[in-house]
C-alpha cells in the first residue's frame, strides 16, 4: 500500500502561482509513477501531469503544458506541481497518484490522495 496526502491548494488570483506538494508514505517511493490529475466543478476527472520514477521524464496534458510543472523528490518521498499562471479554468480539486507504470489514464492507477482544492478567481 502507498498513501498519499496531498496538500498546497488553496485561493488564488488569475495569474497567480501554487505549488501543490504530495507526500507518499508505505512502500518504496522511487519504484512509483507520480500522477496529477483534477477534476474541476462538474467535470470528469482529467490527467494534468506524471513523472517517471526518477524524475528523468515527465508528460503534461497539453491544457498544462508550459505553465505546470511537475517534480518529485525520491529521497523525501514527495512530489510536486509547480503552477504559473493559473487561470479560472484551472479551479478544481487535483489530486495525486501512484502507479508502477507510466499512464495519462486515470483508472489505471493503483494508489490516490484525498484530493487539494484550488481555486482561480477571475
Amino acid at each position: 500500500q502507498v498513501q498519499l496526502v496531498e496538500s498546497g491548494g488553496g485561493l488564488v488570483q488569475t495569474g497567480g502561482s501554487l505549488r501543490l506538494s504530495c507526500a507518499a508514505s508505505g512502500r518504496t517511493f522511487s519504484n512509483y509513477v507520480m500522477g496529477w490529475f483534477r477534476q474541476g466543478p462538474g467535470k470528469d476527472r482529467e490527467f494534468v501531469a506524471y513523472i517517471s520514477t526518477w524524475g528523468t521524464s515527465a508528460y503534461y496534458a497539453d491544457s498544462v503544458k508550459g505553465r505546470f510543472t511537475i517534480s518529485r523528490d525520491n529521497a523525501k518521498n514527495m512530489a510536486y506541481l509547480q503552477m504559473n499562471s493559473l487561470k479560472p479554468e484551472d479551479t478544481a480539486v487535483y489530486y495525486c497518484a501512484a502507479d508502477s507504470s507510466v499512464t495519462t489514464l486515470s483508472h489505471e492507477y493503483d494508489y490516490w490522495g484525498q484530493g487539494t482544492q484550488v481555486t482561480v478567481s477571475s
